[in-house]
Parts: C-alpha cells; sequence; structure tokens
C-alpha cells in the first residue's frame, strides 16, 4: 500500500478528491494533507476525513526558500510517503525539494500545459481566443509546471466565458483526471491519460 502525502494552499478540493478515491482496493492511502497556510480551508476538511495534518507558514520564513523547505521536508518524512501529490500548493519549489522526493511528485495544473505554465490559465487562455482549455496532472520537476505528461483533460471553451466559468468547468475534469492518474502512478503505470 502506497503511502501519499497531499500538499494544499487553499481550500483543497482536489485533496478531498484524491482521499475520497484512496478506499477500497486503491492502491493508495492518504497519509498526510499539509498546507503552507495555517488557513487553508483543506486543513479542516482533512480533519474531518480522519487524515493527519501538518502547516509550515511560508510567511516565517521571509523569503528564505532553503529553510522553508528544509521545514517541509522536515515536516513529511516521518509520515514516509511514496508519493507527493501537489493539490493547489501555491509555491515554487527549489531542486533542492523536487530532488529529494524526485520521481515521487505529482502536480495538477490547470491548462493543457506545455501551454500557460504558472498562473492565471484561465485568463491568459481567454486573451489569446483558445477554443479549448483543460488540465494537466504531470511529474514534478525542477521546472516550473514541467515535467512528463501523465493525464490531460479538455474543457471546451464557449463564447460567453468568463476566467470564473471556465475554471469552474475545468475543476470538474480536473477531479475525474487526478484520481485516475493517481492510482494508476501508484502501481507505476505512467501511461498517459487523455480524457476528451
Amino acid at each position: 500500500m502506497k503511502r501519499v502525502a497531499i500538499l494544499i494552499s487553499g481550500g483543497g478540493s482536489n485533496m478531498v478528491r484524491l482521499a475520497e478515491d484512496m478506499i477500497g482496493d486503491h492502491p493508495a492511502r492518504p497519509v498526510l494533507v499539509l498546507s503552507n497556510r495555517p488557513d487553508a480551508g483543506g486543513l479542516s476538511k482533512a480533519k474531518k476525513m480522519g487524515i493527519a495534518t501538518a502547516v509550515v507558514d511560508h510567511r516565517d520564513f521571509k523569503g528564505d526558500r532553503e529553510g522553508f523547505e528544509k521545514a517541509l521536508i522536515s515536516a513529511i518524512d516521518p509520515y514516509e510517503p511514496d508519493i507527493l501529490a501537489l493539490a493547489g500548493f501555491m509555491r515554487i519549489l527549489t531542486p533542492v525539494f523536487v530532488g529529494h522526493y524526485q520521481g515521487r511528485m505529482l502536480n495538477i495544473h490547470p491548462s493543457i500545459l506545455p501551454k500557460y505554465r504558472g498562473l492565471h490559465t484561465h485568463a491568459r487562455a481567454l486573451e489569446a481566443g483558445d477554443s479549448e482549455a483543460g488540465c494537466s496532472v504531470h511529474e514534478v520537476t525542477a521546472e516550473l509546471d514541467d515535467g512528463p505528461i501523465l493525464g490531460q483533460a479538455r474543457v471546451e471553451i464557449e463564447p460567453n466565458d468568463t476566467a470564473d466559468t471556465l475554471a469552474s468547468r475545468v475543476l470538474v475534469q480536473e477531479h475525474k483526471l487526478y484520481p485516475m492518474v493517481l492510482r494508476r502512478f501508484a502501481i507505476g503505470d505512467k501511461t498517459p491519460i487523455l480524457l476528451p
């Protein structure tokens, strides 16, 4: 049984979907939900689901990314995770952290990578006049929103879409795609999942 640590910064809707899926014959179980924000709504959801939680507040480190990441590693490693699932964890990680968990980290990103790495993906897709948007699950490497693609889902952009309406439809696909990819990743299957 693989042990999964889930990192969040906000409400944790993807974390909840991953945890809900990790039951029964699933090859993994959630052992920790960690946030860089003590007020992240996902922490109380994790506690209600019976999952251990931890907080490492990045603001305590005032720009000392190495110190922040050492504290992250110290909080995560006692749980001996086989997999780290980033689920809306809004911190850019250094090569030191990524190297520590190399080959064990997944991230979900709200665009069809390699398009629109970074923030404001939905607004950027609308500004570009794209006909579709979507989300990607990828292995984490030292490059921002890079690494092998393990799954993608596409969403048609409608004429009256705003960044918010598009984001809400993409989120529905995120909640489908991420659990599917994690389930396969936990048994060593990295075949990309492509949802229409």
